[in-house]
């Protein structure tokens, strides 16, 4: 069916049953567990997409062991991006994956094609997969959060999926969304729908991760195929403890190693050394959470080397961090203890 045909009909559940749909995901098994990079978007001096930037940062994530990467997330500056711009990232990133890695173990790239009506949000969606994209992730519309029902929110997200054509997982950041959080109940009747593979709950509540991961097999017939991730670098561990596949987390565009070294000490019992590391990637992400995607851009060239000057810079109506100011020292001195640990496991790798 073409995802855009019929969609001025109203948007209540149709008469399929969900076995009726696609099921990809369901077929080839959940999402690789493991640390996703929600990436940074970079620009050139003239304000337009940086590509060799872009591929540059792709294949350093890529290099240090990530599971997959997201796109037009909320640190990759979406909102600010014409629908051509998202187009060209995508692709940058696309073809550089496919330079960079095994074709018989394809990386997932999950593009954010959040929007606030159902036929912008499908249309994003097509216009992610034409682009490379493998997954969609999509926020709840919450522009009339006021009168916005649970149900009607269930109701669109089993649209999107029945009509996407990827698969979609869940975005649940309440402050991208005009305060809408999805509680476990309705994040598990959301899971119901197979083409509904995963959720990244950026909220920060590991009690709502460890319900969604336990109830997600009871609603999807016994399968475990649904990721469940959260959304933060400072409670990786955590998730990991209650059953969580991995992070979708912004500090690992910084320090993919030392978030992917998390997930290996747990998975070998050194619970911990885990518990350490932790405690640092906790410490450095708050400088993340604090200043945002901007101050995570201005520690670039701070760690990154000066060759990554160009990628501090936002776009307006943000502007750059003043490298010389006390923001960027605090950030500095906040991360250094995180980003020697990411050195040390560079050159760790580098020696095997």
């Amino acid at each position: 069916m073409d995802p855009m045909s019929d969609l001025n009909m109203a948007t209540t559940p149709t008469s399929q049953t969900h076995d009726d749909y696609p099921q990809e995901q369901s077929q080839t098994g959940r999402l690789p567990s493991g640390v996703y990079v929600p990436m940074l978007a970079f620009f050139t001096p003239t304000d337009g997409i940086d590509v060799a930037a872009t591929q540059r940062h792709t294949a350093r994530l890529l290099a240090a062991g990530v599971a997959g990467l997201v796109v037009h997330g909320s640190n990759g500056e979406a909102v600010h991006m014409s629908r051509r711009e998202r187009h060209e990232v995508i692709e940058a990133v696309a073809d550089a994956v496919r330079h960079e890695t095994d074709s018989h173990a394809p990386v997932p790239i999950i593009a954010g094609c959040g929007a606030q009506s159902l036929r912008e949000t499908l249309e994003l969606c097509q216009e992610a997969k034409d682009a490379g994209a493998t997954h969609a992730l999509v926020l709840p519309p919450g522009y009339y959060s006021s009168i916005l029902s649970k149900d009607a929110i269930v109701s669109f997200f089993h649209e999107v999926a029945s009509r996407s054509a990827i698969p979609i997982l869940i975005y649940n950041f309440p402050a991208a969304a005009n305060g809408v959080d999805l509680d476990s109940d309705t994040l598990l009747r959301i899971a119901t729908h197979p083409r509904v593979v995963g959720v990244k709950l950026t909220c920060g509540n590991t009690g709502k991760l460890a319900r969604v991961v336990a109830g997600a097999p009871k609603v999807r017939g016994g399968r475990d195929d649904f990721f469940v991730a959260g959304g933060s670098a400072d409670f990786i561990l955590q998730g990991l403890v209650v059953g969580g596949h991995g992070t979708i987390s912004g500090f690992a565009n910084l320090a993919p190693r030392a978030c992917v070294r998390i997930g290996e000490l747990f998975d070998r019992g050194l619970l911990k050394e885990a518990r350490e590391l932790q405690h640092e990637m906790a410490r450095a992400d708050w400088l993340a959470i604090r200043y945002g995607f901007v101050g995570v851009k201005a520690a670039m060239p701070l760690f990154h080397g000066k060759g990554e000057t160009s990628c501090a810079e936002p776009r307006l109506p943000f502007t750059r961090l003043d490298e010389n100011g006390a923001s960027v020292a605090e950030i500095e001195q906040g991360m250094l203890g995180a980003m020697e640990i990411e050195a040390r496991l560079a050159v760790e790798a580098a020696g095997n």
